[in-house]
């Protein structure tokens, strides 16, 4: 997995403080920017979490680059629906010997393993044939159609693999482009920092929430799961009961990012 961070609004807790504070000034615009320095917006930041405030955090967004996770990831983040999503399309991009997600417990498992890589292995052969048969069988319809076999060839292929890749498995790996307004992290975080998210998504989460803190640690200060926003774990009986780990954790985590050790 490899996540960056393409872009963010700058100065984004000044952003969030002005529109807060427009809410209820008489001033310009221009003169309440010049009002907020650094310290004086995130105080103010800091204030709007304990009141609850959230709409004014929906003025500030990151994007995301992200690589190296399977399409099982894919079909989970696209739930969160606030946001926006630019993704690797199997449909148009050949994917031959692709590579693919190894579950940690599957590779911790010799047996598994094998058996696991076997059948990457099996999907890729089967993708590469099933997209040589529909090729050719394009090109030829196509070429009978009047195209000349150099532009047949062109079409077909993209024919070929819009069917082959149904054989691909959620361990395929992709990439895409995520834009999520501030708002939209901390619900995802809460969400999927969770000890009961999936493995994969919660790495994710965890990354992405080390590449924002340190850019705006006031609008970022209670970011986590549930249980580290709003002091109470909402799993019910299905809770992990490892409250104060997961607390000690993000207040570790977040101590490192500041000290610039993350």
């Amino acid at each position: 997995m490899k996540v960056q961070l393409l872009a963010y609004t700058p100065d984004p807790e000044k952003i969030v403080a002005a529109a807060a504070k427009l809410c209820y000034a008489h001033c310009s615009v221009d003169e309440l920017l010049d009002g907020l320095d650094e310290e004086k917006s995130r105080s103010f930041v800091e204030k709007l979490a304990k009141m609850g405030h959230e709409s004014p955090t929906e003025h500030v967004s990151f994007t995301f680059a992200i690589e190296g996770v399977s399409r099982s990831l894919l079909a989970q983040i696209t739930r969160h629906r606030i946001a926006s999503y630019s993704v690797q399309s199997q449909r148009y991009v050949r994917l031959e010997n692709f590579e693919y997600v190894l579950p940690p417990e599957i590779e911790k498992n010799e047996a598994a393993k094998a058996a696991y890589l076997e059948m990457m292995q099996k999907e890729a052969e089967s993708y590469e044939k099933i997209a040589a048969l529909l090729k050719e069988d394009h090109k030829k319809a196509l070429m009978a159609q009047g195209l000349d076999e150099k532009a047949a060839a062109r079409k077909a292929e993209k024919m070929a693999i819009e069917d082959a890749r149904f054989v691909l498995p959620n361990a395929c790996d992709t990439k895409m482009i995520v834009t999520m307004n501030a708002r939209s992290l901390h619900n995802f975080f809460a969400h999927r920092c969770c000890n009961r998210a999936q493995w994969e998504i919660r790495a994710l989460a965890e990354e992405m929430l080390r590449l924002v803190y340190p850019i705006a640690p006031a609008l970022f200060a209670k970011a986590g799961p549930s249980c580290v926003q709003k002091g109470v774990c909402p799993e019910g009986a299905m809770t992990c009961g490892r409250f104060a780990e997961v607390r000690d954790h993000y207040a570790a985590l977040k101590e490192m990012l500041v000290q610039g050790n993350g």
